[in-house]
């Protein structure tokens, strides 16, 4: 059984098969007395990611993401089903596997708080065992990429959350990882350093194959660097598939907040409505899966356009919409089981 689980890893280089993770919580009930009770915090998930993929892997805060991630590197061990990341059982190999994985933990850093940035970063290459010249290259490439050149020198608990998490990234890259798993990458950064940060990582993947896992809750990181994307919400897989599939299931909405030269009667167009106006600015709401591009082309044709921004749609709404709608199936079908009994 072994080998047939492990045969297909030349495509799945990440494989789940009915994973589950349950804690044992205690809760103080009276004077001396506690209650126990198990939270399933991973309930039976299912799924492979192939060498070379870029996934997004989102859902809202508790969902199980981070105990998902902690069962892929080795952290916790999981309660039931099977799990292999290049072949390797995280939780029995461990030391194995880290050398193969890099890891970057959003509000966690793995660098060391009172050190210079470069210091850090050698700390890395001795512990990895990084060859000299390979550490060199991957350093000057990262420090590039990353602007991270005017930081070496700086310790590292005086950089701000967008310099710390670029200086992550870098670190979790020096030992040349087959598998990325990235928490929030663009978390506290400007527009202009997400912009860098998902080139880097787009070229990452295109350059050296590099797999990557990234939770967000930010879908710009998702549209821009993923062709694939997986939901999980109270431990379960609820979706596993494009995004545009995703906006459709959740009937999700994206909002062109359109200023213009005037105060003018709300804005007639096809395929969007308008929800709000005040003075000259309107806000239309239109379907997430469709391109915002012949929208603002139909407005600027028509209307004195000054400035518009698209706003996309909250990921927890989306995924709430989801959820009720399953449990609204699920209802319905044991209504309809009960009448026919």
């Amino acid at each position: 059984m072994d080998e047939g689980f492990g045969a297909g890893f030349d495509e799945g280089l990440i494989e789940l098969d009915g994973v589950e993770k349950v804690f044992d919580v205690r809760k103080k009930t009276g004077f001396l007395k506690r209650e126990r009770r198990q939270v399933r915090a991973v309930d039976s998930i299912s799924f492979r990611v192939a060498r070379g993929e870029m996934v997004g892997y989102i859902g809202p805060n508790g969902a199980g993401k981070s105990t998902t991630i902690k069962m892929l590197t080795g952290i916790l061990t999981p309660s039931g089903g099977r799990l292999r990341v290049a072949g390797i059982d995280p939780s029995r190999e461990r030391s194995r596997l880290a050398r193969r994985i890099g890891v970057v933990f959003g509000q966690r850093t793995t660098l060391w708080w009172d050190l210079p940035l470069i210091d850090s970063y050698r700390l890395v290459h001795r512990m990895y065992r990084i060859p000299d010249r390979r550490y060199r290259d991957n350093l000057e490439r990262c420090v590039e990429l990353l602007e991270l050149g005017d930081l070496l020198d700086v310790p590292v608990r005086q950089l701000s959350l967008g310099q710390r998490m670029r200086g992550d990234i870098a670190a979790a890259l020096l030992h040349d990882p087959e598998v990325l798993y990235l928490d929030e990458p663009t978390i506290g950064l400007d527009v202009i350093s997400k912009a860098k940060v998902r080139g880097f990582l787009r070229e990452l993947n295109a350059e050296r194959g590099t797999t990557v896992l990234l939770t967000t809750h930010d879908l710009q990181d998702i549209e821009q660097l993923c062709s694939r994307v997986m939901v999980i919400d109270h431990g379960r897989l609820m979706y596993d598939g494009p995004l545009a599939g995703l906006h459709e299931v959740g009937e999700s909405e994206r909002t062109l907040v359109v200023d213009l030269e005037r105060e003018l009667p709300p804005i007639e167009v096809s395929s969007a409505r308008v929800v709000k106006v005040e003075g000259p600015r309107q806000w239309l709401a239109f379907p997430a899966a469709q391109s915002a591009a012949p929208l603002v082309a139909g407005i600027a044709a028509e209307y004195p356009l000054v400035d518009l921004s698209v706003r996309e749609p909250d990921i927890e709404a989306v995924i709430a919409t989801m959820y009720a709608e399953q449990a609204g199936r699920a209802e319905l079908g044991g209504s309809r089981g009960e009448s026919v009994s």
